[in-house]
């Protein structure tokens, strides 16, 4: 058994935005803490790399579909080796309505509850800063994945 989690937000943005946001290692960078580095094609290899001088990647996969500017859909997985049950996947759904967004986000394949959590919390903390920079154009003045 395996578990998964969605996250839906909306956001005055376009979806060409919301793309760019996602998928631009410098914009990825401002909001996340990391960027998101590739060149964005199916088959190809994704990293999220820190932005703090190392650029190590915390988490690596392969990109499942690139459909610029509605969907993207990535394998997730610590580098070195993948997770038992195999890497997890996150899918983002960018629908444009007006002049806002809806972006739903769903991260499938998890472990257990415990990882469910964890992604839950994360994928929060991470979609209010994109949020926050989206709309205002810049990130929240705190990290909020940081907060106890």
């Amino acid at each position: 058994m395996t578990f998964s989690y969605s996250y839906v937000l909306y956001i005055e943005s376009s979806a060409p935005d919301v793309w760019r946001a996602l998928t631009d290692p410098d914009r990825t960078a401002e909001y996340w803490g990391h960027s998101n580095v590739s060149d964005w094609q199916p088959g190809s290899r994704w990293e999220h790399r820190r932005t703090d001088g190392t650029h190590v990647a915390d988490v690596v996969g392969t990109v499942l579909a690139a459909e610029p500017p509605t969907r993207l859909v990535s394998t997730w997985a610590p580098p070195g080796g993948e997770p038992p049950q195999g890497p997890s996947t996150v899918t983002f759904e960018i629908q444009e309505y007006a002049e806002i967004v809806r972006l739903t986000v769903t991260h499938e394949n998890l472990a257990d509850e415990a990882e469910r959590a964890e992604a839950a919390r994360g994928w929060a903390a991470v979609l209010s800063n994109l949020k926050t920079y989206l709309e205002t154009g810049r990130a929240l003045p705190k990290a909020p994945w940081l907060m106890p």
